[in-house]
């Protein structure tokens, strides 16, 4: 019997662990990253849904605006309203609502009734929903203005968080909540 060793290199066959463990670290770094797409796509939606929400309500307060022009040009218009956002989703009821019947309203009446009914419906559908409206000082005939939609967004990732660099007004800024905006300029 040959008690001597051999010293031919023998072939590796299949993997060791280490590189095992390197495949497994390579794909779970995969996997996070695809975990953190997922959350990107899933909020993404969300914000898009408030913005538009925002543009129709915003579309539809300008029209009731337009339909009752002579109220907007007062310098005491009801329509021009002081930041209506606090970062509160407290619910808000109409003060007045069925105040006047037709053809025995006053164009002040139809304004409190267009507001009453575009803060409800602002606060009801975007969270924490506030608006602020202003006149343009450099129109004189007073038909032309500014409207911010304030509302706050759900915890987002800070790549989402639109808050920083949205156009609010400066008022809004003073509230704990940061808010997303929108900002219209009109001519009615």
């Amino acid at each position: 019997m040959n008690n001597t060793l051999s010293t031919t290199p023998q072939l590796q066959k299949g993997a060791s662990l280490v590189e095992v463990l390197v495949s497994i670290l390579i794909l779970s770094f995969g996997m996070l990253s695809l975990g953190a797409m997922l959350g990107f796509a899933v909020q993404a939606p969300k914000i898009s849904a408030h913005r538009a929400t925002a543009t129709n309500l915003a579309s539809a307060y300008i029209e009731m605006m337009r339909a009752n022009k002579d109220e907007f040009a007062k310098a005491s218009s009801t329509y021009l309203k002081d930041n209506t956002f606090d970062g509160t989703t407290t619910k808000i009821t109409a003060k007045n609502k069925n105040s006047c019947t037709y053809p025995d309203c006053s164009s002040s009446d139809i304004a409190k009734a267009d507001f009453d009914e575009f803060q409800v419906a602002i606060r009801d559908e975007l969270p924490a929903g506030g608006f602020l409206v202003e006149q343009d000082s450099a129109d004189i005939n007073r038909t032309s203005g500014n409207l911010w939609i304030m509302w706050t967004e759900p915890q987002t990732f800070a790549a989402l968080n639109t808050a920083k660099s949205d156009n609010c007004p400066t008022m809004s800024k003073s509230v704990k909540a940061t808010p997303s905006c929108l900002y219209v300029r009109f001519k009615l």
